[in-house]
């Protein structure tokens, strides 16, 4: 496994670009708004496939790298679930039609693969010619463990960088969607789609993503082809993941604490590691320091064990179940206002923002008395509620069936 031959190499690559080709042809090329039972059917796919291909690692290269190749592809796809955060930020700072996500997913996903790729060279190239580098890694990972714990996912953050700041000074976009379209005419002249910048902006953070994640799989495994195909499989798959759970990614309230504590046992491991191969002057006099060393065996168990106990606290906790429903009934009344033009689909929208209200006024009245405190969040329920009632004057809309009209969530 050490040494994979080129055709491995070959097959192995050809196999990724054709799964990334048939998405978009087959899936993306037309705008649609993927179904549940859709984007369940192929995340377990693509799951599937990636756990199958983890088994052919157990059988042909043994126990060893087929639980490196396990744990580093949960890492990664548990660090791909947070990264989801960051992205329904950006579609809801960018206004992004639900519709027309998907292409922008995809995109997301094909920058970072080839950036991963580059880092992953480049990280295997710097451990062979420096030992001290562990320590880097190591540090590193602390470090991104100790943001993440002062880290809150909220719609306060404006997820622009300077990579989008910069594409907005030189690029002429316009200010409106045309589809899904790159190219608009706007008084006769031929201008860039906000879709640009969308783009511009997801493949920028997956760049600053793939600092954290590199060093995190290659303190789990040092096989070049471990490391690539496990964080290959774990983005394979990402934007299905993100329709079938982003209602639920507000829910994970305690992700990143879950995360935090996995970068920060992966980066003990790469300083013990790095301690246990010490060649460093200033460290023990350039001698390795004989210290135990933290297993593959016993890393996969933990950073499983941590992911499901991350998961269960934050589905069972009722700070959870209030930030779900917060963040659904804000994120489906700024649809409902801004962003979706589809009569139908706006209705759609309207219906799911009723059941949102419904749940609020079934939470503790603690929770509701916060909720109620909330002035842009009740002037928000508000303007929809009023767009609505007039659109059903109008006639553009209709009345949900078999309820009443609405009233909003202050009440």
């Amino acid at each position: 496994m050490q040494d994979v031959s080129g055709v491995v190499w070959l097959l192995t690559v050809l196999g990724i670009i054709g799964l990334l080709l048939y998405d978009f042809f087959f899936h993306v090329r037309k705008a649609h708004i993927p179904s549940i039972g859709e984007a369940a059917r192929w995340t377990a796919i693509y799951v599937s496939i990636a756990i199958l291909f983890g088994v052919g690692v157990w059988i042909f290269g043994g126990n060893d790298y087929g639980a490196e190749y396990f744990a580093g592809y949960v890492t990664e796809k548990a660090l791909s679930v947070d990264n989801l955060f960051v992205f329904l930020l950006l579609f809801s700072s960018f206004k992004v039609p639900r519709a027309d996500q998907q292409k922008v997913l995809l995109v997301g996903i094909v920058v970072s693969l080839i950036a991963r790729t580059g880092f992953i060279f480049l990280g295997s190239a710097l451990i062979n010619s420096f030992a001290w580098v562990f320590y880097l890694f190591g540090l590193i990972l602390l470090i991104t463990a100790g943001n993440l714990l002062r880290e809150q996912h909220g719609d306060e953050e404006k997820p622009d960088n300077v990579i989008v700041k910069l594409a907005r000074r030189v690029l002429r976009t316009s200010d409106r969607y045309d589809g899904d379209k790159l190219f608009t005419y706007e008084d006769g002249r031929r201008v860039l789609t906000p879709m640009v910048l969308v783009m511009v902006a997801i493949g920028g953070t997956d760049i600053l993503f793939a600092l954290d994640s590199i060093p995190a799989i290659f303190g789990l495994t040092q096989n070049v082809y471990l490391v690539f195909t496990a964080t290959a499989f774990s983005l394979l798959g990402l934007r299905q993941l993100y329709f079938l759970i982003d209602g639920l990614l507000d829910r994970l309230v305690y992700l990143s604490y879950g995360l935090a504590a996995i970068l920060a046992l992966i980066g003990v491991k790469l300083i013990l590691h790095a301690m246990h191969e010490n060649n460093v002057p200033f460290i023990n006099n350039g001698d390795p320091i004989h210290v135990v060393e933290i297993s593959t065996a016993l890393s996969l168990t933990l950073i499983i064990g941590i992911l499901v106990i991350t998961v269960i606290a934050s589905l069972l906790s009722p700070r959870g179940r209030a930030q779900t429903y917060i963040a659904a009934a804000r994120r489906h009344a700024n649809e409902f206002l801004d962003i979706e033009t589809d009569p139908a689909y706006c209705d759609e929208i309207f219906h799911r923002l009723l059941v949102e209200e419904a749940r609020l006024k079934s939470l503790p009245e603690r929770y509701r008395a916060r909720i109620r405190s909330e002035a842009e969040l009740m002037e928000l329920l508000g303007r929809a509620h009023l767009l609505h009632d007039e659109r059903i004057a109008n006639g553009t809309c209709f009345a949900p069936t078999g309820m009443a009209p609405a009233k909003s969530a202050e009440s």
